[in-house]
């Protein structure tokens, strides 16, 4: 910080640490904001031009930046949907049809845990593998009022797990990861 080397002593230590704190406290609650991508690359691509002079170098730090983060958080949210349906697709297996039971997910990350319950309305006779037709619930704990919200989908049978069959329910709920 500072001009020609001048160190913390322009600002001191405590003004820097408390403005990255503040820096690093904002990106993170951006971290479920679909505009995040664009945020870190304006913050990053300014450094970055104001730091060379270079307006064109502080452009495609920009760009490199919004294209990495968008991957980055796209790939997270996907790995934890991921994480959820196998947690469904398992319970659905292991359960005989007509039958139903509570089901629970819980992140390595403790943010967005999710739980419902989940009911194998059918079984579903291919010749590929064998599959199940289930409706599982996502519980909505925020509201006052808690409620269920119901979804249909297939579970199938691979060598020794039981996976998700079925694209993506089209519902807000899963937003940019459709």
């Amino acid at each position: 910080m500072g001009v020609r080397r001048t160190g913390h002593r322009a600002l001191g230590r405590f003004a820097v640490r408390r403005r990255l704190a503040a820096v690093l406290l904002v990106c993170g609650a951006l971290t479920g904001c679909k505009s995040v991508g664009q945020i870190s690359a304006l913050i990053v691509g300014g450094a970055a031009g104001g730091a060379t002079g270079n307006p064109a170098v502080g452009f495609a730090v920009g760009v490199v930046t919004d294209a990495g983060v968008t991957w980055a958080t796209r790939y997270y949210g996907r790995a934890r949907q991921g994480a959820e349906q196998d947690a469904i697709a398992q319970i659905a297996g292991d359960l005989p049809v007509g039958t139903g039971a509570d089901w629970k997910i819980e992140h390595f990350v403790p943010i967005g845990n999710e739980h419902g319950r989940v009911e194998v309305t059918r079984e579903i006779g291919t010749p590929l593998a064998p599959c199940r037709e289930v409706a599982f619930s996502v519980a909505d704990d925020d509201d006052k009022a808690p409620r269920q919200r119901w979804f249909i989908t297939s579970v199938c049978r691979t060598e020794a797990v039981w996976k998700w069959a079925t694209a993506e329910p089209a519902v807000p709920r899963w937003g940019y990861l459709q």
